[in-house]
């Protein structure tokens, strides 16, 4: 473990790499690199890192070379890695979204559930989890490590595979059939047990930790100013649906109010034209970078 005060990152490479890479920025923390380089640089003196593969990031938290990383729930539990997550980081490369490792066969197989698979053979990039998976159902199958375009496996390699998906889209292209889902996963920040024994390193992050995780509650968010009536101020706070309550001033001319609140973007198109029509004026919507509750 690093003893100095320098903290050391395990970042992703690949597919969540340009992700990662903006949500840092978002919260706060900028990540360059060139292209012939795994080591990035940040605008914070007391940060250090290194860009690898998600599936060995928690291996190396556990033993000591990095104090924290970001990776997926299933590597730590494919690796049996003993870390410490530190919080839930729901994103990926498409949406901000959990992620599922389901298990596949083609559209015309005959498997129809997971009992189907006696001495059958699979392949999934997640064979640990995989074998625990079959023998929880009393299953004796042969699990192979897939290397890649696991998808491509069946049926002529393989009876069924093991494969991550967002949305299901990849799995009905190549056409296949979901017969069941072995977990849910999504991007986590883990330490390093230790590193938490250090109070410089176990305040820095938490530091992070809660930069991160406000940059990404603010992405469904959006900040709304208007200003309002003081007689109409009830029944329009009565359909504000803020995440709090929301700030009030009163201004220069004391029968009307500005409000200040955030929303979920999602219902900004229906509320705005709602408030316009009760009477509300300079209506704003503003970008939020974080929220922290």
């Amino acid at each position: 473990m690093n003893t100095d005060s320098t903290l050391m990152l395990g970042l992703p490479k690949g597919s969540l790499e340009d992700s990662t890479i903006k949500l840092f920025a978002k919260a706060g923390y900028q990540i360059t690199k060139s292209s012939r380089s795994y080591r990035p640089a940040f605008d914070d003196s007391s940060l250090d890192g290194r860009f690898l593969r998600a599936q060995e990031v928690s291996r190396y938290v556990e033993n000591g070379y990095f104090d924290c990383g970001l990776t997926g729930q299933d590597w730590v539990q494919e690796n049996n890695s003993q870390v410490v997550e530190v919080c839930d980081l729901i994103y990926s490369r498409a949406s901000n979204r959990r992620s599922r490792w389901v298990l596949a066969v083609p559209e015309a197989s005959e498997i129809k559930s997971v009992k189907d698979l006696e001495g059958k053979r699979v392949a999934t990039e997640i064979v640990n989890i995989t074998r625990a998976f079959l023998k929880s159902h009393s299953v004796n199958a042969t699990v192979e490590f897939s290397w890649g375009a696991t998808e491509m496996k069946v049926p002529d390699l393989v009876d069924a595979i093991v494969d991550l998906t967002e949305t299901g889209n990849s799995i009905r292209a190549n056409k296949l059939r979901i017969v069941d889902t072995l977990l849910s996963t999504n991007t986590v920040f883990i330490a390093n047990k230790q590193a938490l024994e250090d109070p410089w390193k176990k305040k820095k992050i938490e530091t992070i930790a809660l930069l991160l995780t406000s940059a990404l509650e603010s992405a469904s968010k959006v900040g709304l100013k208007l200003n309002i009536e003081l007689a109409k101020l009830e029944s329009v706070l009565e359909d504000l649906p803020s995440l709090r309550k929301p700030t009030i001033n009163k201004l220069a001319d004391e029968s009307w109010v500005a409000i200040d609140t955030i929303i979920d973007e999602s219902v900004v198109r229906e509320i705005i034209p709602e408030l316009k029509a009760r009477g509300a004026e300079g209506i704003v919507e503003y970008p939020l970078n974080k929220v922290v509750f």
